[in-house]
């Protein structure tokens, strides 16, 4: 295995703030900023985002300035573009909601993933067209073994290996999705034993939803920021992106979406650090299982 480049450093202080405003202003946040002030998000707020990466990155074909960023223009472009484009299009197939037993949950679940899982394939043809590798955009498994980048504020001083980090925060934060999940719905007993025969159907939506939210919200941004922005500011533009989404998810509000932040840093670490994607997909598919299985849960009660 490779030495790991991490971290790359920041290259362009005026273009990482460019990069940061951009993202601001096409995150979840004036969405929020709308449904507090008018009482709902407008659709044409999503074409004015794709209208200015539009505006960008031909800016950034004109200007040899703004060319660092060009490629973080054209997959947010990409990534805005294919969502739109999702509803349009039916996933439903029966047949793969008859692989589990046509439970409540593959009927609530499968076409999103599927749909998701062809916006994941689309986005990494997409890299693929711009010059990237496999391995440049962690389509990888990545070196298990890194060590992480001490963080003391989260009891880890020295450089341990990921194995250690990687273990206990998927299972701490699973445990607390897991106790906030339970406080907000309080299933009985016999809600929860129901919820045991679809266990097969939530493992695989959820592996499928990690990997996915993974391809799209995390790997394509930190693969264009960081020859920019560095590592350190990649990893917190695309934390933040995906974090803030969650306001309007699960979980969600102002709380959501900070802990959400929080979870796209520990996934975005992850990434940079092994430069792959093993580690980020296990610790978002344990919390997966837990929203996943007390969603069905809900659709039960």
């Amino acid at each position: 295995m490779t030495t790991s480049p991490y971290p790359i450093s920041l290259t362009n202080r005026n273009l990482t703030i460019l990069a940061w405003g951009a993202t601001i202003l096409i995150s979840s946040l004036p969405d929020i900023a709308f449904d507090h002030l008018a009482g709902g998000v407008p659709t044409w707020l999503r074409f004015i985002k794709m209208g200015l990466l539009l505006a960008l990155g031909l800016a950034a074909f004109i200007w040899k300035p703004l060319r660092p960023l060009r490629n973080y223009f054209i997959v947010m472009l990409a990534f805005f573009g294919l969502f739109e484009l999702l509803p349009k299009i039916n996933f439903a197939l029966p047949f793969l909601q008859n692989l589990f037993g046509h439970n409540v949950f593959d009927v609530r679940m499968q076409a999103e993933q599927t749909g998701k899982l062809a916006v994941s394939f689309a986005m990494i043809i997409v890299m693929l067209l711009l010059g990237y590798k496999r391995r440049d955009f962690f389509l990888t498994r990545g070196d298990l073994r890194a060590p992480i980048e001490p963080v003391r504020l989260l009891g880890f001083p020295k450089a341990e290996p990921w194995p250690l980090f990687g273990l206990l925060w998927a299972f701490n934060i699973a445990a607390a999705l897991a106790v906030a999940q339970y406080l907000g719905l309080r299933p009985d007993g016999a809600v929860l034993l129901k919820v045991l025969p679809i266990l097969p159907s939530i493992l695989f939506y959820a592996a499928l939803n990690a990997f996915n939210e993974e391809i799209t919200f995390r790997a394509p941004m930190l693969a264009t920021l960081e020859p920019v922005g560095g590592s350190k500011q990649a990893l917190w533009m695309a934390a933040y992106f995906f974090g803030i989404a969650h306001y309007f998810g699960t979980p969600g509000g102002i709380i959501g979406g900070i802990l959400s932040i929080f979870m796209g840093w520990i996934l975005g670490k992850a990434m940079v650090e092994t430069r792959g994607l093993f580690w980020a997909w296990w610790i978002h598919f344990l919390s997966d299982v837990v929203i996943f299985f007390f969603l069905t849960a809900s659709l039960i009660k």
